[in-house]
């Protein structure tokens, strides 16, 4: 099964891009720091490719330091066709309440990482030749072309996150989570599988399938789509790579963008690996009645609850 596994893992990551290159210094700016009551927002910005720095807010609870080191989470802010949100969004700034979620994680202790995504908020086309949708589609095909994917990439500023975020000494290194929703769930289970260092994991909303987008005609994020990966599974058989280590999903059965008969199809088949490996308490899942592609009340008490208990706070 390991072998099987590691075979299965090595053929995702051709079919992504290839392997990732050696990383480099973090090379750490710091900017403004804002400070909030219980905690403290500092804007950042790291390197993750010799030519490209990814603009991040980190949130720190008033009660951790480098005595009191405190789980930390990388979260990842979602689409929507906002391209003007990013980080900003989670960190409590702008956008949506329902989606502040980073600052209701620092105020239950998390030291928070939110960073942009590639065509996000300060990550949108510098040369301001493009916009929104046209500039993601111009990198979703400049990465084509490479030989490579956008996930590829995505995947690859997350594990530089991940990197960032462990550098931090009030930082536990031995519980750090990830979170997010809708293009962030998608984020999530993208990195799974090849960063061992996130000891859970949690997405809500987006596990679409190949099988649901082709066969509804669903248009779905670039993030999504995995060059020959069909050769070897779906999407769910990506998820399942993050086995043994704990994961919960959130969906809402109305969910548009994750037709709810093919995500049950795939809640089953990552079960089942999390059962091969003698780990079924470690996968959950819920899918709420009456609801589409939101983070509800009941879907943030799920939240809560998981990392509460897999990132021991």
């Amino acid at each position: 099964m390991t072998e099987d596994r590691t075979d299965l893992l090595a053929c995702l990551v051709d079919c992504l891009g290839g392997p990732w290159p050696v990383p480099r210094p973090l090379e750490t700016l710091y900017g403004e720091t804002i400070i909030k009551e219980g905690y403290r927002i500092e804007s950042l910005s790291y390197q993750s490719e010799e030519t490209d720095r990814v603009p991040a807010l980190l949130l720190v609870p008033d009660t951790v330091d480098e005595d009191k080191p405190a789980p930390g989470i990388t979260l990842w802010h979602q689409h929507n066709d906002e391209y003007h949100l990013g980080k900003s969004e989670p960190a409590g700034l702008a956008g949506s309440d329902m989606h502040h979620t980073g600052v209701s994680f620092v105020k239950e202790g998390y030291v928070v990482l939110c960073p942009d995504s590639l065509c996000f908020e300060e990550r949108q086309d510098p040369d301001k030749k493009i916009k929104d949708r046209n500039y993601e589609r111009f990198e979703f095909l400049r990465y084509i072309v490479e030989g490579k994917s956008m996930a590829w990439k995505n995947i690859l500023d997350m594990r530089r996150a991940v990197d960032f975020l462990v550098s931090r000494s009030e930082v536990d290194q031995e519980r750090i989570g990830c979170y997010g929703h809708s293009m962030g769930s998608t984020h999530t289970w993208l990195v799974g599988p090849h960063e061992p260092r996130l000891k859970a994991l949690l997405g809500n909303c987006c596990m679409p399938t190949y099988s649901a987008i082709n066969t509804k005609k669903i248009i779905h994020g670039f993030s999504n789509y995995v060059p020959k990966w069909i050769d070897y599974g779906d999407i769910p058989e990506i998820v399942s790579l993050i086995a043994p280590r704990p994961l919960h999903l959130n969906f809402g059965k109305n969910d548009e963008g994750s037709p709810i008969h093919y995500v049950n199809e795939g809640i089953q088949r990552i079960a089942n690996v999390y059962e091969e490996m003698d780990a079924k308490e470690n996968f959950s899942f819920f899918v709420q009645e009456g609801v589409g592609h939101v983070l509800s009340d009941e879907m943030w008490e799920q939240t809560k609850s998981f990392f509460k208990k897999h990132l021991k706070l």
